[in-house]
């Protein structure tokens, strides 16, 4: 790989660090040629975009990113595959499913909207990470509820002021 092809390497890694948001970097070494495109094809499945860099390139890439990723650097050791995804969760339950077959991926570090989890013991915790979008649906749901039981007050008393008097007063 000339250093053109290098540098374009790095800018692809950026480019994708800061579009998806979330990164997994995964170790597939010793994997046959086989098994490594069964998982580039469940990835492509899953909706994951999953590169295979040295981890120097990988380094200047979350270095170009202009992120806080020092404390991945730490495991940019030995061979590395990142797998980016729009879902936080997305990589964990693939690499979970990918272990019952076998004992490899196994997970580096993964970089989550701009928190980072090191090590393959946290796969069971990324795994039950919410989204932004549960997260918020959630926080709706709670907002709504008083006000509804409010309205539902209201309209259980027949609408007079009497009736909601005595709604008020039967809740105590």
């Amino acid at each position: 790989m000339n250093k053109e092809e290098k540098y374009d390497l790095v800018l692809a890694l950026t480019e994708q660090m800061k579009e998806f948001g979330n990164f997994y970097i995964t170790d597939t070494s010793d994997l046959s040629v086989a098994k490594i495109n069964d998982i580039r094809r469940q990835c492509f499945q899953s909706e994951i975009t999953m590169k295979v860099a040295k981890n120097s390139l990988i380094k200047k890439a979350m270095e170009a990113a202009g992120g806080d990723y020092e404390p991945i650097f730490e495991v940019l050791k030995g061979s590395s595959s990142i797998l980016f995804s729009k879902s936080a969760t997305a990589p964990a339950k693939l690499i979970k499913q990918l272990r019952k077959k076998g004992d490899k991926p196994v997970l580096k570090a993964a970089y989550i909207d701009s928190a980072i989890f090191i090590g393959d013991n946290q796969i069971d915790t990324l795994i039950k990470l919410k989204s932004k979008e549960q997260l918020i649906g959630e926080v709706i749901g709670l907002l709504q509820s008083p006000a509804k039981n409010v309205i539902s007050a209201l309209q259980s008393g027949g609408n007079t002021i009497a009736g909601l008097v005595k709604t008020l007063q039967e809740r105590g």
